[in-house]
C-alpha cells in the first residue's frame, strides 16, 4: 500500500519557501504521494448568514494544478494527486491541457482525482450548471481521455464538440489516471463503470467502515459493467483531527488489511500552527507506521 500526505491547504500559508520545504520533506521522508484539495472561491459567510458550507472566504486554497506545477519542479519522485479537482465547474479541454502539461513536466507523476463538488457559489461564478454536474462529468472524462491518447480528436456529445483538434504535448501517461471522490450511490456506480479509482473523502478517516461497504458496491458495479474490479484502486484516509496518532496509524493499517492501494494522512484541523508542526507530525506518523 502506498502512503501519502494531504497538503494542508488551509493552514500552510503562502510562503513559497515553506511550501517547497513541506513538499520536499514529505518526499524525503519516503511518502509516495501528495494530495491537494480544491476550491476556487469561498462564500462570504459574514453577509450570507445562511451559509453552512465546510469552507468559506476565510479558508485559503491554492489552485491545485498551479500548485503542482510549482511542486513538480522542486520534487523528483512523489506522485501529485488532486483530491479532488471539481471538474464539472471547469472547461474540459482546458483541464485536459493543464493536466497533460503537468504530467509532461513532472515526468508522469499526475493522478487526477475529480469530483462534482458541493459549492454552488463556485459554479455560479464560473458560469457552469450546478444541477447537471454529475452526468456532465462523465462526458468530460470521455473527452479528456480522448485528448490524452489521440493526436487528433473529433468528438460530439451532449455538452462538448471538438472538430479535428488535439493537444500538444500529449501527456506521459496515456491516459492520465482519473479517480473519483464522493460516496453517493451514483458516484460509486460511475467509479465501477468508468473510474480508475476511488478516493474515500469524508468516509473512514478513522477506520474503513462505513467505506468498506461502498468498496464492495464499487466492485459489484465494475463486474456489472464487464470490468475486472481489481483494476480499480482504493484510497483511504487517516486523519489526526479529533483523533490520536495511535488511532491514525491503526486506521492506516486497517485500510491495508481491507485491500486499499493508497492511504493518505490528513494533518489539517489537528491544531497545528506552522508548516514545521505539520512536518513534525508527518514524521512521527511515518516512524510509528514503520515501527
Amino acid at each position: 500500500m502506498k502512503v501519502g500526505v494531504t497538503f494542508p491547504q488551509t493552514e500552510i500559508g503562502t510562503d513559497p519557501g515553506a511550501i517547497r520545504a513541506f513538499a520536499q520533506s514529505v518526499e524525503d521522508l519516503g511518502f509516495d504521494h501528495l494530495l491537494a484539495y480544491d476550491h476556487v472561491l469561498g462564500a462570504d459567510h459574514t453577509t450570507r448568514t445562511e451559509w453552512r458550507g465546510a469552507y468559506n472566504k476565510s479558508h485559503q486554497f491554492l489552485e491545485p494544478l498551479v500548485l503542482f506545477g510549482f511542486l513538480g519542479a522542486v520534487t523528483s519522485r512523489i506522485e501529485l494527486a488532486t483530491g479532488v479537482l471539481v471538474l464539472s465547474q471547469r472547461q474540459t479541454a482546458l483541464v485536459a491541457k493543464q493536466a497533460a502539461v503537468l504530467d509532461v513536466l513532472s515526468e508522469g507523476r499526475v493522478r487526477l482525482g475529480i469530483g462534482t463538488g458541493w459549492n454552488e457559489v463556485e459554479y455560479e461564478a464560473l458560469g457552469e450548471d450546478f444541477h447537471n454536474r454529475g452526468k456532465r462529468s462523465e462526458e468530460q472524462i470521455a473527452v479528456m481521455r480522448a485528448l490524452w491518447t489521440q493526436e487528433v480528436v473529433t468528438f460530439e456529445g451532449r455538452w462538448h464538440k471538438i472538430t479535428a483538434a488535439g493537444l500538444n504535448p500529449l501527456p506521459v501517461q496515456r491516459p492520465i489516471p482519473v479517480w473519483f471522490g464522493g460516496g453517493a450511490e451514483p458516484v460509486l456506480e460511475r467509479i465501477g463503470r468508468i473510474g480508475d479509482g476511488w478516493i474515500a473523502l469524508g468516509l473512514g478517516a478513522d477506520a474503513p467502515d462505513p467505506a468498506s461497504a461502498r468498496i464492495e458496491r464499487i466492485r459489484k458495479y465494475a463486474k456489472d459493467a464487464g470490468r475486472n474490479p481489481s483494476v480499480i484502486g482504493i484510497e483511504g484516509r487517516a486523519a489526526l483531527a479529533r483523533s490520536t496518532m495511535e488511532k491514525a496509524v491503526e486506521a492506516a493499517k486497517e485500510w491495508e488489511r481491507v485491500g486499499a492501494d493508497y492511504v493518505t494522512l490528513v494533518t489539517m484541523d489537528a491544531g497545528l500552527k506552522t508548516p514545521d508542526d505539520h512536518i513534525e507530525m508527518i514524521r512521527q506518523f511515518k516512524e510509528a507506521l514503520d515501527g
